[in-house]
């Protein structure tokens, strides 16, 4: 028999992000389905990174992060940043990339993006939340957003309890 908080989270189909991070000359990236604006003004904006994952341990070193939206037709890239672990996979290789500020890597493919310094770290369970004061902001590709149902069947990368 379902719970019912399942019912309530089954219904819900956020937009996907990548979020990338740059620490201690080391690279990380993951598909993120956990992530809000949480400020108007000022504007704030928080991500959910799980304490499991590769890119969680380098952005706990980081100062920027950098939160990318897909597209639908980009499920290879998703399943690329959510379906392998940064452990044992350099997830940019042959990859546009380039670094942003506070060195954040910013990838060329993405639909939208934007990098903002963290400004606090908060436990929430199994992740942790990133709030980011957002620096600077691009546009990249039109199209509609890769969202979690479009995602569905992308095995996590990293393992989960």
């Amino acid at each position: 028999m379902a719970r019912a908080e399942d019912h309530f989270l089954g219904r819900l189909d956020p937009d996907m992000c990548v979020v990338t991070a740059v620490a201690g000359g080391e690279r990380a990236g993951c598909l993120v389905g956990f992530a809000s604006q949480c400020s108007i003004r000022p504007p704030r904006f928080t991500v959910w990174l799980s304490k499991a994952n590769h890119t969680y341990r380098v952005a706990r070193a980081a100062h920027h992060l950098a939160v990318h939206l897909l597209t639908r037709d980009q499920r290879a890239l998703a399943e690329r940043f959510g379906g392998r672990s940064g452990d044992d996979t350099d997830k940019f290789a042959g990859l546009d990339w380039a670094p942003g500020p506070g060195g954040a890597a910013v990838l060329g493919a993405a639909a939208a993006w934007f990098v903002g310094a963290i400004l606090h770290r908060v436990d929430g369970g199994d992740h942790v939340g990133f709030v980011l004061d957002p620096l600077e902001w691009g546009e990249g590709r039109p199209g509609p957003l890769l969202r979690l149902s479009d995602a569905v069947g992308i095995e996590a990368g990293h393992p989960v309890d």
